[in-house]
């Protein structure tokens, strides 16, 4: 199977990473430039694939989820932040991020149940506004049920830090076991 995990600038966010506008793609802060990698998404990864977003933006996105896919195609999950950066004058705080994934491997009963949720602090000095956390890309995989014993493939369409394509080649070693965290 072949499964993709994106982690675009965020709805709005275009300025936080100097406007990089990378091919195919145009600037983040554009609706169009969303759903187009929503479209990317449903053509290229059938087998299923997982979008990271800004809890200030899942109600639009999800409006172009309904408009790309059709009404519930699509499923939520979210990272909780026990400790986030609390920002001046912001009250409530952003203290978590949906995660809208759609397909994945089907399980049976006697695969482990996994939460359509993962708690986790933020990161500190990585260098990347964004950057997610060490057992984050973990949970993507779990989540979408990619397993390299059976040849399954994630495309990291942002890598940033590339932590989902470290965390799955890790998986790949003989010395590493599948284990849910």
């Amino acid at each position: 199977m072949r499964f993709a995990y994106a982690d675009p600038p965020y709805l709005g966010c275009c300025a936080k990473y100097g406007h990089r506008h990378e091919a195919p793609y145009g600037c983040w802060n554009d609706v169009d430039t969303h759903r187009q990698l929503l479209h990317n998404l449903r053509d290229g990864y059938p087998d299923g694939w997982a979008l990271s977003l800004g809890s200030n933006n899942q109600e639009e996105m999800l409006h172009l989820c309904r408009l790309v896919f059709g009404p519930n195609r699509v499923r939520n999950g979210g990272w909780l932040k026990p400790f986030a950066a609390y920002k001046p004058n912001v009250n409530p705080a952003y203290t978590w991020e949906p995660v809208i994934f759609n397909g994945g491997r089907k399980r049976d009963r006697t695969h482990p149940t996994i939460r359509d949720w993962h708690m986790e602090n933020i990161t500190l000095k990585k260098g990347l506004t964004g950057a997610k956390p060490m057992r984050f890309p973990d949970w993507i995989l779990h989540l979408l049920g990619a397993d390299f014993r059976q040849g399954d493939t994630i495309d990291d369409l942002f890598p940033g830090t590339n932590g989902v394509t470290l965390t799955f080649a890790e998986r790949q070693s003989p010395a590493t076991q599948l284990v849910l965290t």
